[in-house]
């Protein structure tokens, strides 16, 4: 199968708990000792990251202003993590291993797994939610092999959020982040792989005593928290000496490989024309934000063909306008679950199958997403899990991952394709690919969101879902590869229609198209096709284009407002100025509403991303161009400039001067 390509859309949390299990009981079984792993490990610094889950009690009483206004009692938590760990561990000669930890857990981006506690009176609910809970704690343990179980215990510390909303008046009142410390008491084992890499299970208590907080109302909320943590965890040791043991990978069952990256983009705008604004509208005083993302990216092989993939991240930072305001829009890796404090993940947690056909084999270096090795040219490949659609359909070798690419959502995708995704961009789903020499057909079912833009999915399997097909169709002209690909697509999914939605508010004074196109919604279907285009034109230059339709008749549910599109570029590598490794990207996109579509925001409906509350309907016109500085192998620094045109397809607003700056890493 295609590699799949590690792009991040928009991200959505999932359940990561028994993917994690699995791939470490693989991952012990099939790491046979050797005799140079019963010496006791080294002393030294590491590093790594970790998942699990969080539970515990949390007792909180919230005190309204009116007398007798009281809520109080003892409710149970619990939800997903994910985090990062730092420390520092000294092996005596008599094996007693003395360590010291940092480490910061952050909540699942799943919709309130951040929310600790809640509480509602007759006049005002309140709640804390939790930012990150961290620890710096002692360890000690004793080394047995392979395997060096421990006790740990030190002080801990939680930022928290509270927040009150009047019922009367629908006030919102949230705190800044408060912290508030407590102690934590544990034990776990490690257990080396190698002289550099171990993997960790732990589990951890943490006790947060009582505390007070008090709303400007006045309001008094007292909570006290306690919480346990069970987690795995994977730690590299930096300056470990590498035995020749390390350096041969074993690729049979068991073996593993990993990659990972960080990628910060700093994105703004200057002050823009505006004649009216909307919810959906880019702030016409202009604005500033920032987005980052850390993840890995786990394989196991499991057998002959088979691999089981993982992909842990943490999120956090806004778009600007929270990720509206245009149909391309301009960071692609702007979540729309915006997050002032990093939250977890499982992006992906798939099952790969490839089944050779025999003759031509391949060889397949390392990557996100693909172990190394050897394969078959022709070979069926069968995927199920979670992934993004975008991973395997659409992809595009010059346009199409917003970490070291373009960065506008309409030319690193075929911006009319609505594939199936939740909020963050990804899905449930099955896919099937059979790949020859020159050619290669592929299809699959998805979940869908049980209403537009959303994070749950609509489980009606086949009376609900989306499904995706891809021709590829591989040529050499002048002896440069080129491709293209034609897709279809089809979702089922419960949608409102554009026409009954305006029709309905023409008939209700006081309401507008948004007021009333959730009663309209129902089993619908959309669909429609894309044609993407990729040739080398030397050695240095390639050129890349894609055009995508869709039939506009009802909401979109996942991707972008756009029905119809067209963009076109070209990717140059810095050979003739001494600079191989870096890159210039040259790019435009033109982009269309249907007219039911553009009917429907003029009467003030609000999409997935645009809405100015009217319109002065006009094409969307996105100009990009990029240059990527290689600082070093793997750390590449991007300056961006994008030009947005009548953005939302509003003649009276704009252009829009969108400025980046990206610094990615990654090994």
């Amino acid at each position: 199968m295609v590699a799949l390509r590690f792009l991040r859309e928009k991200r959505k949390g999932g359940p990561a708990w028994t993917g994690v299990a699995v791939i470490a009981a693989v991952l012990l079984a099939g790491a046979p000792a050797r005799a140079d792993d019963l010496a006791a490990p080294a002393s030294g610094f590491y590093a790594g990251g970790h998942v699990g889950y969080l539970f515990g009690t949390a007792t909180a009483t919230f005190a309204d202003p009116i007398p007798g206004a009281t809520a109080g009692g003892t409710t149970p938590y619990g939800a997903f993590f994910g985090g990062v760990q730092a420390g520092y561990e000294h092996y005596l000669p008599s094996r007693l291993m003395l360590g010291i930890e940092l480490d910061m857990s952050f909540p699942s981006a799943q919709d309130l797994s951040q929310v600790l506690s809640y509480r509602a009176t007759a006049t005002a609910t309140a709640n804390q939610q939790l930012e990150y809970l961290a620890s710096l704690r002692g360890r000690l343990g004793y080394a047995l092999d392979r395997w060096t179980p421990f006790v740990s215990g030190g002080i801990a510390w939680a930022s928290t959020r509270s927040e009150r909303i009047d019922l009367t008046t629908g006030n919102d009142a949230a705190t800044p982040s408060n912290i508030r410390t407590g102690y934590v008491l544990g034990a776990g084992v490690d257990y080396r792989f190698d002289s550099r890499w171990s993997a960790r299970a732990e589990y951890l208590f943490t006790s947060l005593p009582l505390s007070g907080f008090t709303f400007a109302a006045p309001a008094l909320y007292d909570s006290l928290y306690d919480l346990h943590r069970v987690r795995l965890g994977l730690n590299y040791k930096f300056g470990a000496r590498e035995k020749e043991s390390d350096e041969k990978p074993d690729r049979g069952p068991g073996s593993w490989e990993i990659h990972g990256q960080t990628t910060f983009i700093f994105q703004g705008y200057p002050p823009i024309a505006a004649a009216y604004s909307g919810d959906n509208s880019l702030p016409p005083q202009g604005q500033s934000r920032e987005t980052w993302t850390v993840s890995a990216f786990l394989g196991v092989r499991l057998w002959e063909g088979a691999a089981l993939y993982y992909n842990p991240e943490l999120l956090q930072g806004f778009g600007v306008a929270n990720t509206t305001g245009a149909g391309g829009y301009p960071n692609g890796e702007a979540q729309k679950s915006n997050f002032p404090y990093p939250r977890y993940n499982t992006s992906r947690l798939f099952l790969r199958q490839e089944i050779g056909l025999g003759g031509e084999r391949e060889k397949v270096e390392s990557e996100y997403g693909q172990l190394s090795g050897e394969r078959d040219v022709s070979r069926v490949t069968l995927q199920a899990g979670k992934y993004s659609v975008k991973d395997l359909f659409d992809g595009n070798t010059y346009a199409e991952d917003p970490r070291v690419d373009f960065l506008n959502w309409s030319i690193w995708a075929a911006g009319a394709f609505d594939y199936p995704a939740d909020r963050l961009g990804l899905t449930w789903g099955f896919a099937a690919e059979l790949n020859r020499p020159n050619w290669a057909v592929r299809a699959g079912y998805f979940l869908v969101g049980n209403e537009p833009n959303a994070n749950t999915f609509d489980t009606a399997l086949f009376t609900r879902g989306g499904y995706v097909g891809e021709l590829e169709l591989r040529y050499r002209p002048f002896d440069r590869p080129g491709a293209v690909k034609l897709g279809t697509w089809m979702n089922s999914a419960f949608s409102g229609s554009y026409n009954e939605a305006v029709a309905l508010a023409a008939l209700t004074p006081g309401l507008n198209a948004n007021d009333t196109i959730a009663q309209t919604r129902r089993g619908r279907t959309k669909y429609g096709l894309y044609l993407n285009l990729e040739q080398e034109i030397t050695d240095d230059i390639g050129l890349f284009g894609r055009f995508s339709w869709n039939n506009g008749v009802s909401e979109i549910m996942a991707f972008t407002d756009i029905d119809t599109s067209l963009s076109l570029g070209a990717s140059i590598k810095g050979t003739r100025w001494g600079r191989p490794d870096d890159r210039i990207g040259i790019a435009g996109a033109l982009n269309n509403l249907s007219a039911d579509h553009s009917n429907y925001l003029a009467a003030g409906g609000l999409g997935v991303l645009v809405g100015d509350g009217a319109l002065t309907y006009a094409s969307e016109a996105v100009v990009e161009t990029y240059y990527a500085f290689q600082i070093a192998q793997g750390v590449v620094a991007t300056a961006d400039y994008q030009l947005l045109v009548n953005p939302a397809y509003n003649a009276v607003r704009g252009p829009v001067n969108v400025f980046s700056g990206r610094l990615s890493a990654r090994f």
